[in-house]
């Protein structure tokens, strides 16, 4: 099925402005109507002129869309924050505050903040199944970009990945990479009884008496796949990261990293949906 497109123009008609964003928020989250907590019913509610709220029709109960949401207490109208949405949604490799800065006409702060909002909703729970390819690599430091399997001496930071065959990724940014952090991380993230492959790394090699199928392939011997055992997901999602964090952010601080590795999980994630992926990032928006 071929993807969908969504333009800049479409955008526009969509959300030309803060009311058509707001009644988006309130449709979205309200899509049964809005229930209210004074007359304990679903009630008509009406649009307030002079703050981003609607009002009961009963009663005068005042309803917020954007409470508990990234927009909550921000005086950035809604139009830029969908915007930054869409910004982020429709470039491959992601794309910097600074030309967020330019692209919207806000402060630097403001387009950090903004785009660190976004991020949060770019960090999807759930454990994967199926078949799911793991592997670990290392990000940062002098010795950049490179992958290596012995333990960081020079400031590298270690990211854990999980890739579903034909489905969702996640990536989570570990202290180290010996079995004692890695293994609890496959039990929370990985389905019981899931088939798993990876290579030859030590902290794989008592996986099966977890209760996972377990296939390796050995790197160490010019071995990258044995049959349906190989590794090729999980570093194609490594390649997309780390080309994306080397070309649009340059350099990410072990404090933000997770934010950075939610990001691109996500963006592989989503990447066959029929949507745009516009709407698989504003389909987490109740997550603040």
């Amino acid at each position: 099925m071929k993807k969908q497109k969504y333009t800049i123009t479409d955008f526009r008609e969509d959300f030309p402005d803060d009311n058509a964003c707001l009644e988006w928020l309130k449709n979205y989250l309200y899509p049964d109507g809005i229930f209210c907590p004074i007359d304990k019913k679903i009630t008509p509610h009406h649009r307030m002129k002079t703050r981003k709220s609607y009002s009961c029709e009963l009663c005068g109960h005042h309803v917020h869309p954007t409470a508990d949401t990234i927009f909550h207490k921000s005086s950035t109208p809604l139009t830029l924050w969908f915007y930054a949405v869409y910004l982020m949604a429709s470039t491959r490799a992601g794309i910097s505050a600074k030309q967020l800065e330019r692209e919207l006409g806000v402060t630097y702060k403001t387009a950090w903040r903004m785009f660190h909002q976004i991020r949060k909703m770019m960090n999807e729970g759930g454990q994967l199944g199926g078949e799911v390819e793991i592997d670990e690599t290392y990000m940062g430091g002098s010795n950049k970009w490179r992958k290596n399997k012995k333990p960081s001496k020079d400031g590298q930071e270690v990211v854990f990945g999980m890739v579903e065959r034909k489905g969702r990724a996640k990536a989570i940014h570990v202290k180290s990479a010996g079995n004692r952090v890695l293994v609890p991380e496959i039990e929370k993230n990985i389905e019981y009884g899931a088939q798993i492959y990876s290579d030859e790394f030590q902290s794989y090699k008592h996986i099966s008496r977890l209760g996972y199928k377990h296939a390796a392939v050995k790197h160490v011997n010019e071995e990258f796949v044995k049959g349906p055992v190989h590794t090729q997901n999980v570093d194609n999602l490594w390649s997309n990261m780390k080309r994306g964090v080397r070309g649009v952010y340059r350099h990410v601080g072990a404090k933000y990293l997770q934010a950075y590795v939610d990001e691109y999980s996500f963006r592989y994630s989503h990447r066959n949906d029929y949507q745009h992926m516009f709407w698989a990032i504003l389909d987490k928006v109740n997550r603040a």
